[in-house]
């Protein structure tokens, strides 16, 4: 019986067993599973190494994601560049690592009407391992510049390095030197750009929520609880937010996709986006 999971803690909110077992049941694979587990980083590795051949493939959200690139045999090109992974797949020779969060990134926005960046400056929020597939997505769509906004600058440098790899003009900001954000730096750097992908918890980011309100479009990528504070003061303003339940999806075609070897039934696994019915207990 093939297995699959999502890896990550906390875990319980997380829609992706809806996704993906309406996607194995509208392929016709009754007999695979996915499921939840609760997974530190630190646990990670050990749990990994721990499964038995019937494990096909794996999810990975926060905080696991530099950790599960670390684990993998192999890793697409993409994944070595951004620095973590989202996507664990069982190969003949271990598990292959991929990030299908640059995916998700790319066609929520795109789905939002954010289909050209070129020339236009972007703000992302955080600089961990959902920020950097962020920068990739964002160099794609063809944004010149972006602001990191970190509450200290020491967090960004890998994420800064991405970006200027990427040919992107970068600066780090929205930070006051104690370790907290500056409302008035994040307020002029949102304010100045096309888009604001956020990658940071809901409640890390009510000290800017404010702040980041005068952006056009949010791309916030919680989705439980929702609407964030972030995705309040967007649309408040005028702005157009995108949840992360559309991240969610998009990332999740690629992972069926190199899961199953199959086209991923989008339409089945957008209609059950919303719905408990596929749901696992636990």
């Amino acid at each position: 019986m093939p297995r699959a999971a999502v890896l990550g803690s906390p875990i319980t909110h997380s829609r992706s067993p809806r996704l993906h077992l309406a996607a194995y049941r509208a392929l016709g694979l009754t007999d695979w599973t996915y499921e939840r587990i609760e997974c530190s980083a630190e646990r990670l590795p050990d749990l990994v190494a721990g499964l038995g051949s019937e494990w096909v493939g794996l999810s990975v959200t926060m905080p696991g994601k530099s950790a599960a690139l670390a684990v993998a045999a192999e890793r697409s090109a993409r994944a070595g560049l951004v620095g973590s992974a989202n996507t664990l797949v069982r190969t003949a020779t271990g598990w292959r690592a991929d990030c299908t969060d640059v995916d998700g990134v790319r066609d929520a926005l795109i789905g939002a009407g954010v289909t050209d960046l070129a020339g236009a400056a972007a703000v992302v929020l955080g600089a961990g391992g959902t920020a950097r597939p962020a920068l990739l997505a964002l160099a794609g769509l063809g944004a010149a510049q972006v602001s990191l906004v970190v509450r200290e600058p020491a967090r960004a440098a890998s994420a800064r390095a991405l970006a200027a790899r990427l040919g992107m003009a970068v600066e780090v900001a929205g930070f006051d030197g104690a370790g907290g954000f500056d409302p008035a730096t994040v307020r002029a750097v949102c304010a100045a750009a096309r888009v604001v992908v956020s990658t940071v918890p809901a409640g890390a980011a009510v000290p800017i929520a404010a702040a980041v309100g005068p952006t056009p479009t949010l791309l916030d990528a919680i989705y439980d609880p929702w609407p964030t504070p972030l995705a309040s003061a967007v649309e408040a303003a005028g702005g157009r937010v995108v949840s992360g339940l559309e991240m969610l999806l998009a990332q999740a075609y690629g992972q069926v996709e190199q899961f199953t070897g199959r086209p991923a039934p989008r339409a089945a696994m957008r209609a059950a986006l919303d719905s408990p019915a596929l749901d696992p207990p636990g």
